[in-house]
This record gives structure tokens, sequence and C-alpha cells, in this order.
């Protein structure tokens, strides 16, 4: 299959390897200037990339690698994996809008509701799917190496149109990442793991970031019970917000242990833990990361929006923003994600259609 992938950072460059051992046609576009340039350029240069997994290397041969966006569409990919942080979505489709074709598959990896940029700025009949969280949790070790930490054993999505869903669980089974369907791209939103954890972690954990100065795994020493119990009240406020959409109300804990665990007998809260002292990556270590800037303004912000639209109190969402927003003195609000900011009829348009085809 021919695929362009936006992104080469962690996830971009864990997901060109892996497809393009698959057999795939790969194409890594690099669609910024500031960030992981050493390692784009070592991939541009060589076409490889070594994969480290289960701690042995392989190396991945790269069809195309570049910058340059008519050569990233120039094959025509059948799909597109948009492997960016989402607070840059809006601007990365608008600048694509233009290279789209009918029946593209635009596959957000994952998307805090970017369907909605989709409906405001894409004119061609392509598909939008969201994913809960991406396939393969990974970091770069150095320039074109990447070393794979864990892998789900299923990848749950939402595709609008909803009536596209077979469709592209059969268009994406040739990727292996053993996807499954949800009832909506909002329900693949709102069940983004790192709206909640990575929210809750790095905000719990400034002063241990700080102190430690990079020494610091949040997985491991952040949740002890008290923080715990910040976890299942804001995930208690996400499932009122999913009731009032009347959409599937998985608790954070059962969504992490369907993505990450085959054994249904594991109880979920071990799960987490699990994937926690096990698999999980070092860091954050710095208090300004993406845990914060993209996962408080793109998804704390989203889940307090919806919040204020079905008149639901979120206080603990709300508390997260204000105290982000405080730490860092930045006002994640004015320029977050809301409904508002997405598209005014995108919820109503993408409800209509959920509803249309069933919950």
């Amino acid at each position: 299959m021919r695929i362009t992938i936006i992104g080469a950072g962690n996830v971009g460059t864990a997901l060109a390897a892996d497809l393009s051992l698959k057999g795939h046609h790969v194409c890594l576009f690099k669609s910024s200037t500031s960030l992981h340039n050493d390692n784009f350029d070592y991939i541009k240069k060589h076409k490889q990339i070594t994969r480290t997994k289960n701690g042995k290397e392989e190396i991945a041969e790269i069809n195309s690698v570049t910058n340059n966006i008519d050569e990233a569409f120039r094959s025509h990919p059948q799909v597109i994996i948009i492997c960016i942080q989402t607070n840059y979505h809006e601007e990365i489709i608008k600048r694509i809008s233009g290279y789209l074709e009918d029946g593209q598959i635009l596959l957000f990896e994952p998307g805090y509701l970017s369907t909605a940029f989709v409906l405001k700025h894409i004119n061609k009949k392509v598909i939008s799917v969201e994913a809960e969280s991406s396939p393969i949790d990974c970091r770069l070790t150095a320039p074109g190496h990447i070393t794979e930490l864990f892998r789900n054993v299923k990848n749950p999505i939402g595709a609008f149109p909803k009536k596209k869903t077979v469709e592209v669980l059969n268009i994406l089974a040739s990727l292996d990442y053993r996807f499954s369907a949800l009832d909506s791209v909002i329900e693949a939103a709102i069940h983004n793991p790192n709206l909640i954890v990575h929210t809750i972690g790095a905000v719990m954990s400034m002063p241990r970031i700080e102190y430690t100065k990079g020494e610091y795994w949040m997985y491991k020493e952040v949740f002890t019970p008290a923080v715990w119990n910040i976890v299942e009240s804001l995930d208690d406020e996400k499932m009122k917000v999913l009731e009032s959409l009347h959409l599937p109300q998985t608790p954070y804990v059962v969504a992490c242990k369907e993505r990450n665990f085959l054994d249904p007998n594991i109880n979920p809260k071990d799960a987490f833990f699990d994937y926690a002292y096990n698999s999980s990556p070092k860091g954050p270590n710095i208090v300004n990361s993406r845990y914060i800037t993209e996962d408080v303004s793109q998804g704390l912000c989203l889940l307090e929006s919806l919040g204020q639209i079905l008149k639901i109190d979120t206080p603990v969402c709300s508390a997260l923003i204000s105290i982000a927003s405080a730490a860092l003195g930045i006002d994640f609000r004015k320029n977050g994600r809301t409904i508002k900011s997405l598209s005014p009829n995108a919820l109503d348009m993408i409800m209509r259609d959920t509803q249309e085809y069933g919950v």
C-alpha cells in the first residue's frame, strides 16, 4: 500500500520503519522546521531507519523521505497518517487540502476530534479516521534510530463518515495493527489516554520534574493513591460527557486494558500499573512539555468545552487547566481546542452521522 506519514518524530519514525518492514511503500514527510531536524536529516541522507525491538535491531529501507509537500503526495497515497502534535493539525490539514483525492483515508494518530478540521477545510470525499492512541509506544534514541517500548494489542478507531467504517477496517487490515471499530470519532477523541494520564501526571509531577532535572519516570512515580483519586474523578467527568452524547462509557482503565492486554481476566487497574512499571517511557524531563502544552490545551480544553455545551460540570478538568496555565504562564483556554474553535457545526454534523448509522 502507498502510505504518506506526516511527522518525523517518535511515532512517525516508528510507523515509517514498521510499515516499510512490512513491505508498504512509505513516504516520510517532515512538515515542521523546528523539531527532530537531526533525525530527519539522517533518514533523508541514508533512506534508512534502525529499529530496536525486543533487543533486536532491524534496518528499514524507506522509499521516500522529504520535506517537500509535492513529493509527499506524488505517489497518490491511499492512506495519509498524521503523526504530529494535535496543536498543529488545523495548519497541516489546510496545507495538504489541495493535494487530497476522493477516497483517501486520513488517519490521525491520535486526533482530539481533528475530523472537525477536515469538515472545515477539505472539500474532497476523504475518510477521516481517529485513533485513541498510536499503536507503538517508542522513543528516538539517536538520529535515525527508534526503540520500540510497547505495542498495543488492539487499536480502536472511529471513522467519519461512519458508513465507511467496515471499508476502513478492510483497507487498514494490511497495516496489521488490529484496528477495531468505535461508534464515533468523538469517542476516539475523548478516549485518548493522554487526556487523563499526561495531564494529571504532568501537573502533579512539576516539583519532581524540576528537582530531578530529567531523571524522572512519571508513570512509575506519580500515580500514588491520592493522585489516583484525581484520575478517577476526571474519568468520571469524561464518562458523564460520553453519557450525555449517548456514546459508550468505557472507564479509562478498561480502555487501557483493552488496548494493551490480551488476557481478559487481568484487573484493569493492575493492567495500567503493569504498563507503568514495566513498559512506560522515561520523562517528561521539563515542565513545559507536550504532556501539558498539547494534552491540556487540546484535550482538557476540548473536554471542558463539551461539558459547557452539554451543561455538565467538569471541576477537576477545569482546575487542571487553570493550574497548568498558572504554572507555565500560558492561558491555555485562549488558544485551546474547543468545539467553537474546531468548527461551530462540527459536533452536530458528527453526531447526526453517528446517529444515522446507529450507536
